[in-house]
């Protein structure tokens, strides 16, 4: 059991404690931490038995419980908590790429890392207290680990100024921007968030004042561990068998050259080539009573072929593709590929695929969704799917989607919601699903691609075109200051170099941004000059996508729902909703017998706005006349048109709006004599009818005369 220790950190938004040696005992590592009235408990705990998987088996959770808010979830049916939403994922990923990278390579015991808010004051964001909390824990279980690593968030006002972890009552609308970072004391390791074009410029202010709070926060928690944490476990340096790496290099290096260097447009002819050399390699050296696995026969390849990628980027700026480091694979860009749908497009960089399909939809579909901040509603949805034959794999299909999937659609949703318009300006909830067709590399930001083209193509009233692209870097292993930046890094770039930053924008700045590392960190200074390559690239993207849309369609899709918007008077909302919704229900079903066949849906706001939505423009005429009618003051000797709502022996009653509606005398019918009133008119009848006076309140009204009045 680890000993008690409280340490207290004094920061200029508050003060944050750190607790440990009283809670959870039987865990290897265990921290609690608190600012202002918000408490995360973090713990590590560690499986005594080594993976033979050829990555770390590290598993982050990110937990939030309803009653930390004092809270019950809102639902009939589940009171329990369930799966985290997207947002709890999106987090624990973050907390993953931040410390991931600090473990060495060759450790391969399982960890698992559990952060739980258990209070929540809903001024004191816990996501600025993840990464250090799951710092703090991995050091006190004695993991071997690299740290420690701290994170910050950075948001950006109006103004332009900068604010660290800022209070939550800010509201993204009051925002510029807002970045997660988090790092090693004076190097990055992960950098995410959003930003409604952002300068380069400002997001180097923003990496530099986070790395000086990160830096504040790595030095307390060297002080913190001290003297407390338990022994570091030992591990092999080695990730591979030292005899097979030797056979390996010997034997079959020139074979894996040559291998590896099968550009990306031979498709699998990589992949293929070095499977035929790892049963080579098995059938030398796996004999009876041997000890080598095909595991082992696979890291060693993969080692040597990682060696001679990075040399040769390094000292001949050669790459795999046979690129230039600053070149992007051959770009393709379509739009209206689906006849049926309201938006779609089609985006190709080398064997990267990616189809996106735009659906338009009433507002009040907005998805509802659940937190501790209680309800709220989502108008904006941008989700990824990569199923596995878009890298040639024939794995079960999976219908639900994994923690890529969810981080993948969140950049993309980060990159497109502050250019989407407002739904107050464009009522209409918007669904964008991108489906990777085939993955070499950057699928993320040719997502973005094709969704940006796909809303342009569906009429969404865009700011401007976005576009995404990813950087790479390879770095020399016993000097990093001798390093080579990739523009646009296909898939094995990815796997054996040393980072993915991902950036998305439009012509005049930055949306969104994605990066992690497999280093021990990035130096700021090369992440700059990334941000400007990233720059270079994104431009080159737009011109490509300009030619296939260069800007948002003036219509809607033909197929799409039209809304009309008319406002009303607040007080008369519950006179258009009738009792029981009577008003209403009767309006939208005599809009929907003017053309049966089209969906009508009203939907009223409690600001006064009421918007119709319908695919055909007559049955929004008649709503929309109606409802401006209902706010019309009567004027005497105006026509209007009505339903004839009750006959009686002495006239009919007429029902225009909640203000104008009275009595058709019997004699104002017809001209001539009229006996029975139901030979002229019937309840539900819609006529024309001319206002003849208003005494005492009451409204009088004339068929007779709004006919004559019309020459008929």
């Amino acid at each position: 059991m680890l000993k008690p220790k409280t340490t207290q950190i004094e920061l200029p938004e508050g003060t944050i404690t750190l607790e440990t040696g009283l809670w959870a005992p039987l865990a290897a590592g265990a921290v609690k931490l608190t600012m202002g009235g918000t408490t995360l408990f973090v713990t590590a705990t560690v499986d005594n038995v080594e993976s033979e998987q050829d990555f770390f088996p590290l598993s982050i959770e990110y937990v939030e419980r309803m009653y930390a808010s004092g809270m019950i979830s809102s639902s009939r049916f589940l009171k329990r908590e369930g799966s985290p939403n997207d947002s709890a994922v999106t987090k624990a990923r973050q907390v993953d790429h931040s410390i991931r990278p600090l473990f060495p390579k060759g450790f391969r015991k399982p960890v698992l890392i559990v952060m739980t808010v258990l209070s929540y004051d809903g001024v004191h964001n816990p996501e600025a207290l993840t990464v250090m909390g799951a710092s703090v824990a991995t050091m006190l279980a004695g993991v071997p680990f690299a740290g420690p690593a701290s994170g910050a968030v950075v948001a950006v006002d109006k103004d332009g100024k900068l604010h660290i972890n800022p209070s939550l009552k800010h509201k993204p609308e009051e925002l510029l921007a807002e970045f997660s970072l988090a790092g090693t004391t004076g190097k990055v390791l992960n950098f995410e968030g959003w930003g409604k074009e952002v300068s380069e410029e400002t997001m180097d202010e923003i990496m530099d004042l986070a790395l000086e709070r990160i830096a504040k926060l790595n030095e307390a928690q060297n002080d913190f561990v001290k003297g407390i944490a338990k022994e570091t476990m030992e591990y092999k340096e080695l990730p591979v068998k030292e005899e097979v790496l030797e056979y390996v290099e010997k034997e079959m290096k020139e074979e894996i050259k040559k291998a590896i260097y099968l550009f990306d447009r031979e498709e699998n002819g990589r992949q293929i080539a070095l499977r035929s050399i790892n049963e080579a390699v098995a059938e030398k050296l796996i004999t009876e009573g041997s000890d080598i696995s095909a595991f082992d026969i696979e890291m060693a390849v993969d080692y040597v072929g990682k060696k001679i990628m990075r040399a040769a980027v390094l000292a001949e700026d050669k790459r795999l593709s046979g690129r230039k480091l600053d070149e992007i694979r051959p770009l393709t860009a379509e739009v209206d590929l689906l006849p049926t749908v309201h938006g779609s497009a089609f985006f190709t960089r080398g064997l990267t695929q990616s189809l996106s399909i735009a659906t338009l939809a009433p507002a009040k579909l907005n998805q509802i969704q659940e937190g501790l901040d209680g309800e709220y509603e989502k108008g904006f949805l941008h989700y990824y799917n990569m199923p596995s034959f878009a890298t040639g794999e024939a794995k079960k299909f999976q219908y639900r989607p994994g923690r890529r999937e969810i981080g993948h659609g969140t950049i993309g949703e980060n990159a497109l919601k502050y250019i989407v318009p407002d739904q107050k300006e464009f009522p209409y909830m918007i669904r964008v699903v991108s489906e990777i067709l085939s993955s070499n590399g950057s699928t993320s930001m040719a997502a973005v691609c094709a969704s940006s083209m796909a809303l342009m193509a569906a009429g969404v009233p865009m700011k401007g075109a976005v576009a995404g692209i990813g950087v790479g870097l390879v770095t020399d292993s016993e000097d990093d200051s001798k390093y080579k930046l990739l523009l646009d890094i296909e898939g094995v770039e990815d796997f054996w170099g040393d980072m993915d930053f991902k950036v998305t924008g439009t012509s005049k700045g930055i949306t969104a941004i994605q990066f992690e590392t497999k280093l021990k960190g990035v130096k700021p200074e090369i992440l700059k000059q990334a941000f400007r390559l990233s720059k270079q690239g994104r431009t080159q993207v737009l011109d490509v996508m300009s030619k296939a849309i260069a800007q948002s369609r003036a219509e809607l899709a033909e197929n799409a729902p039209r809304v009309d918007v008319v406002t009303v008077p607040v007080d008369m909302i519950g006179e258009i909703i009738g009792p029981g919704g009577k008003n209403i229900k009767a309006l939208t079903e005599a809009g929907e017998a003017i053309a049966p066949g089209f969906k009508l849906e009203i939907d009223i706001e409690q600001d006064g706005r009421v918007m119709v939505f319908s695919a055909n423009k007559e049955q929004r005429d008649y709503v929309v006349s109606k409802l401006q009618g209902a706010t019309m003051a009567p004027e005497v000797g105006a026509i209007y048109e009505g339903m004839i709502d009750k006959v009686m022996p002495y006239g009919a009653f007429i029902d225009v709006s909640p203000q104008i509606s009275g009595l058709i005398h019997v004699s104002e019918l017809a001209d001539g004599f009229v006996k029975d009133p139901n030979d002229v008119v019937k309840e539900g009848d819609i006529v024309k009818v001319k206002l003849t006076k208003i005494e005492n309140g009451k409204q009088s009204f004339s068929i007779k005369q709004a006919q004559a009045k019309e020459g008929k």
